[in-house]
């Protein structure tokens, strides 16, 4: 028998936890009958090779708005990897690296075999500038300013759709 009011107490409270785990009523996810959630949990889909979340960036340009699927790269480690090592962007993929507080950035294409067009988003959400960026190049290209983001797309699609400086680039804040 346990003597002290503090060994009465664990007991107790761990008989309570064993019999209320154990409980048919408990649902178990493994339950075919398991009861639904109220609410379904819904996580950010992810790029097959950088495993960032993907979110939508859409770039207004006049009256054509042109959305791409884009990698978000939030942390450091992400954003020095970048695009470095990748053989191919689609038309429609870009990747978006957020910074806060806007900032001057620069790049680079170190280990980049592809050519890109870096486009910079200042502090309105308007392009600032456009720099192609050529593969493998050590050459930095810079924004003009301090920018709140960098976009990477495909090397000369800008050009090929009409994307310029001025331009509106939305994007949905994550976190």
């Amino acid at each position: 028998m346990l003597g002290n009011p503090i060994e009465r107490g664990l007991s107790a409270a761990l008989i309570v936890a064993l019999t209320t785990a154990c409980s048919p009523n408990a649902a178990s996810p493994a339950s075919p009958d398991a009861a639904e959630p109220s609410e379904a949990v819904t996580t950010s889909p992810r790029h097959p090779v950088s495993g960032l979340e993907i979110i939508e960036v859409a770039i207004i340009s006049g009256d054509t708005r042109t959305s791409f699927k884009t990698e978000l790269a939030v942390s450091q480690a992400d954003q020095a990897r970048g695009l470095m090592f990748r053989e191919t962007l689609g038309d429609d993929e870009a990747m978006l690296f957020p910074n806060d507080p806007p900032q001057t950035r620069s790049f680079w294409m170190k280990n980049t075999p592809i050519s890109l067009d870096i486009i910079f988003i200042g502090p309105d959400r308007r392009i600032t500038n456009i720099e192609t960026a050529v593969p493998y190049s050590l050459e930095s290209v810079a924004s003009d300013g301090a920018v709140v983001a960098v976009f990477e797309i495909r090397g000369g699609l800008a050009d090929e759709l009409g994307i310029k400086s001025g331009d509106l680039v939305e994007w949905q804040a994550t976190g």
